[in-house]
């Protein structure tokens, strides 16, 4: 990752080939992204007309996608990124619900990845990546030229402005998924079953919002660069 040299610093869970340390965050991100794989395997492994089970929910979460950010990006534009911020949606979803397993503050490999600044920067960066390309591909060359508008001598500014949203991504889902992990992590140490129990519940609420609040502002940003003011 982008920042694997920040990852150094968290204590390994193994190591591969004794050279690559692998730490605990990482290992539940492939997890994860196994968990997730394997179920859009499965809902797509035989697809029907008229869907059912979990073909019925995966193409529950693309439709939502695209037909909530069709309205900010346009059909055609929507129908390019709608994968993309579907995949946004759902892995950031089960990752915050990854914390709320009983004890998972606790547990070695089991506390949220998106609680760790380092994975909701990389979320962030393909985020930025992903706003130029879109830009770059509906407008080409074209799409350059906001970055000295209105006036020439606002570029660094404006400059600015592109690197503060990957900033502001990472640390508002950091910051919320943090600070929920330390909120249940104390009242475990003062009464470990019984205070808890509303936070976690609390969490599936925030747990969500989290996720619909990053695919937003992607899709946001998306639209921002693909749209005529460009």
């Amino acid at each position: 990752m982008i920042f694997a040299s920040a990852f150094l610093m968290q204590e390994p869970l193994f190591t591969i080939a004794d050279k690559l340390p692998v730490p605990e965050l990482v290992v539940t991100e492939w997890a994860i992204i196994l968990i997730i794989g394997l179920f859009a395997y499965l809902a797509t492994r035989k697809m029907e007309r008229v869907p059912r089970g979990l073909q019925n929910a995966f193409e529950a979460v693309v439709q939502w996608t695209f037909d909530f950010f069709g309205q900010m990006l346009g059909e055609s534009v929507a129908k390019k990124w709608a994968p993309l911020l579907s995949t946004f949606f759902l892995f950031i979803l089960v990752c915050n619900y990854s914390g709320l397993i009983p004890g998972a503050s606790y547990i070695s490999g089991f506390k949220p990845p998106t609680s760790d600044w380092n994975i909701t920067a990389t979320l962030a960066i393909i985020v930025f990546f992903s706003v130029q390309i879109a830009g770059f591909r509906e407008h080409k060359m074209h799409y350059f030229s906001h970055f000295v508008k209105p006036m020439p001598f606002l570029l660094p500014l404006n400059i600015i402005e592109e690197v503060a949203r990957p900033l502001s991504l990472t640390l508002r889902l950091f910051g919320n998924i943090f600070g929920e992990e330390m909120i249940i992590g104390f009242l475990l140490m003062m009464a470990p079953f019984l205070i808890p129990m509303p936070m976690m519940a609390l969490g599936l609420l925030t747990g969500l919002i989290q996720a619909i609040v990053f695919t937003i502002l992607a899709s946001s940003y998306i639209g921002a660069a693909t749209g005529e003011g460009h």
